[in-house]
C-alpha cells in the first residue's frame, strides 16, 4: 500500500468532471497489464502474441475504444468513420499495445525499477484524485471502487506505466546534438541560396515525340483492358406484377397469425416495440394476401416457363401468362436500359445465360421477370483505326513524360560539369522555409531539403526532381552563408530545438529493433477486419 499517499488524506469530495476520462485510460492499463506478463488481460481469443505474451481481444478493444474517445473529444462532430479509417485507429491501438509489451520486456532485461515513493508521487499528482490542489485519499478510494479496481491492482498498473516511461526516457536521454549538427541547422536557417536550373515538362517536348503505326498497335495490345468494349446483351422480356392480384387470395386466421409471428418486426411502434396483433390485424391480412399472391404467381410463372423452356419461345410463355414482351437494344452491365434500371438480379442472370436462352423467373420488388437473351456480344478489342486518336493521345503523353525526365537527367549530369549548352534560369536569393516554397520553381519540400544540403564542393544533386509535373535539374549558383560568429550565441538554443525530433527518431529506431528481434503474431481475423 502507499503509505506516503495515505498521509495526505483530506476530506472526501467527489469530482465528476474529467475523472471518467482519466479512469477509462487507467482501466485500459489495468486490463492490459494487471494480469501478468504471460497474458495481457486473459479472455477469450487474442489480438496479438509477442513472444510468450498474449494481448487479449479485451485489452485491444479497450485500448481502441479509449483512443477513439480521445479523438472524439478532439474533433467532435468532425470525427467521422472516414476520418477514423484515415487515422487507422484500430491498427494504432494494437501497435501501441505491442510496443508497450516490448518496452516492458526491455525494462525487465535492463533492470529498470520503480520505487514505492515514485508510485506514490505519480498517483498523488493525478488531477483526477485531487481536491483543491491536493491529493484526496478518500476520492482516490471511491473512484477506484466505482470502476471496480482494487488499490493494489491500480498501483501495480501505475508501476508498470512508470517502468515504460523510465525505459523510454533512458533511450531518449542518450541522444545528443553535436556541434556539427547544430551548425548545419544554423546555416540551414540563416543562409541564402541562389540556384541555376533547367526545367522540362511533357508539354514542352510533346512535339518531339515520333509515333508510328507499330508503336500505336503495340500500345493498344499491351493496354487492351483500357480499350476493350464490354460484353453486351439484348433482351426480350416481360414482368408479371402481383399488385393487382392480392385481393383474390383468401387467407385463413391461422395463416394471418402465422404471418404476424414470423414478421413481427414489421409491426412496431415509434419505440420499436411490437404492436399487438389485434391492433394491426388488417395490415397483417393485406400483407399476408400479397405474399400469398406473389408466391402463387411465382409458381405459375415457373411452371409455365419450365413447360416451354426447350422451345425458346418467349412469346408463347408470355401469351400463356397474359403478358406482353418488350425488347432492349444491346447494352453493357454498367449501362442498363432505363426500363430495367436497378434490377440487378435480373441483369446479373442475363449476363450469365447464352444467346437464345430463356431465363427466370426472377423476383424483384417490381414483380416477376421472365426473359430471353436475344443477342450476346462478347468482349472485343476494337481495331486501331477505330480508337487511333485516343491511343495516340495517351501514348504521346506517356512518351513525352518519359522524354522530359530523360532530358532532365541529362541536364543534371551536364550541370555537374560546366552546364554548357543548357538554357538556364536563376532564382533570386531565398532562405529556407518549411513549406518548401522555391521562387520560380514551385512548392517542393523534398527539393527544399535537398538544395540546402548543397555546398560549393557538392553543388548539384545526383538526380533531377519532379515539381508540379515539371522536371528540374538544379545547381547551387551561390550560397550566402551567415556569419560564423552568429552561431555561438545560438548554438545551445538550436540544440534544444533539434533534440526532441532526434529523440523521437531514436525511440522509433529502438522500437523497430525490438520488433525485429521479437516474434509477433497478429490474429488473422483481426488483421482482415482492420483493413
Amino acid at each position: 500500500m502507499l503509505d506516503v499517499i495515505r498521509k495526505k488524506k483530506e476530506s472526501v469530495v467527489i469530482k465528476a468532471v474529467f475523472v471518467i476520462i482519466v479512469l477509462s485510460f487507467i482501466g485500459t492499463i489495468f486490463l492490459v497489464w494487471g494480469k501478468g506478463d504471460e497474458g495481457m488481460g486473459r479472455s477469450a481469443g487474442y489480438a496479438a502474441k509477442v513472444d510468450r505474451t498474449t494481448i487479449s481481444l479485451e485489452a485491444y478493444q479497450n485500448a481502441y475504444q479509449n483512443m477513439a474517445e480521445t479523438y472524439r473529444q478532439i474533433f467532435g462532430a468532425n470525427f467521422t468513420p472516414e476520418l477514423e479509417k484515415q487515422l487507422n485507429l484500430r491498427q494504432q491501438a494494437i501497435d501501441r499495445l505491442i510496443d508497450s509489451t516490448l518496452i516492458m520486456k526491455a525494462a525487465k532485461s535492463q533492470g529498470v525499477s520503480v520505487s514505492k515513493e515514485e508510485i506514490s508521487a505519480a498517483i498523488a499528482g493525478m488531477s483526477a484524485f485531487q481536491q483543491n490542489g491536493s491529493f484526496d485519499f478518500g476520492l482516490y478510494q471511491q473512484m477506484l471502487k466505482a470502476n471496480r479496481i482494487t488499490p493494489d491492482a491500480f498501483e501495480e498498473s501505475k508501476k508498470r506505466e512508470l517502468l515504460i516511461e523510465k525505459t523510454r526516457k533512458a533511450v531518449m536521454d542518450k541522444v545528443v546534438i553535436s556541434d556539427d549538427e547544430a551548425l548545419k541547422q544554423f546555416h540551414k536557417e540563416q543562409d541564402k541560396l541562389e540556384l541555376s536550373y533547367a526545367s522540362f515538362s511533357a508539354a514542352d517536348v510533346s512535339a518531339e515525340v515520333k509515333l508510328g503505326d507499330a508503336d500505336l498497335q503495340d500500345y493498344l495490345t499491351k493496354n487492351a483492358e483500357k480499350f476493350k468494349s464490354p460484353e453486351k446483351v439484348s433482351l426480350s422480356w416481360f414482368v408479371l406484377e402481383n399488385s393487382g392480384q392480392s385481393h383474390v387470395q383468401a387467407v385463413t386466421a391461422e395463416e394471418q397469425e402465422s404471418f404476424y409471428r414470423k414478421n413481427m418486426d414489421r409491426y412496431v411502434d415509434k419505440d420499436n416495440a411490437p404492436l399487438p396483433y389485434e391492433q394491426v390485424k388488417e395490415r397483417v391480412k393485406a400483407d399476408a394476401q400479397r405474399q400469398k399472391a406473389a408466391k402463387a404467381l411465382y409458381e405459375k410463372a415457373a411452371d409455365t416457363l419450365f413447360q416451354n423452356i426447350k422451345s425458346g419461345d418467349l412469346g408463347l410463355v408470355a401469351a400463356k401468362l397474359g403478358a406482353k414482351t418488350q425488347d432492349t437494344p444491346l447494352f453493357s452491365a454498367n449501362a442498363a436500359p432505363a426500363a430495367l434500371a436497378g434490377e440487378t438480379a435480373l441483369l446479373k442472370k442475363a449476363f450469365e445465360l447464352k444467346q437464345g436462352e430463356l431465363g427466370g423467373p426472377v423476383e424483384t420488388a417490381k414483380g416477376i421477370y421472365i426473359f430471353k437473351v436475344k443477342e450476346k456480344k462478347a468482349v472485343e478489342l476494337p481495331p486501331l483505326a477505330q480508337v487511333r486518336t485516343t491511343v495516340e493521345q495517351q501514348l504521346r503523353a506517356l512518351k513525352a513524360a518519359e522524354l522530359a525526365k530523360q532530358k532532365a537527367v541529362e541536364a543534371q549530369k551536364q550541370l555537374a560539369g560546366n552546364g554548357a549548352g543548357l538554357k538556364l534560369q536563376a532564382t533570386p536569393a531565398f532562405g529556407y522555409n518549411s513549406k518548401g516554397d522555391l521562387p520560380g520553381i514551385g512548392n517542393s519540400k523534398p527539393l527544399m531539403e535537398k538544395v540546402f544540403e548543397l555546398t560549393t564542393a557538392g553543388a548539384t544533386p545526383s538526380e533531377p526532381m519532379l515539381v508540379d509535373n515539371r522536371w528540374y535539374a538544379v545547381r547551387l549558383k551561390q550560397r550566402n552563408a551567415a556569419p560564423q560568429a552568429d552561431f555561438a550565441p545560438r548554438k545551445d538554443e538550436i540544440k534544444r530545438q533539434l533534440l526532441p525530433a532526434k529523440q523521437e527518431e531514436a525511440l522509433r529506431a529502438w522500437l523497430k529493433e525490438l520488433r525485429s528481434k521479437a516474434k509477433i503474431v497478429y490474429n488473422p481475423a483481426l488483421t482482415a477486419a482492420n483493413q
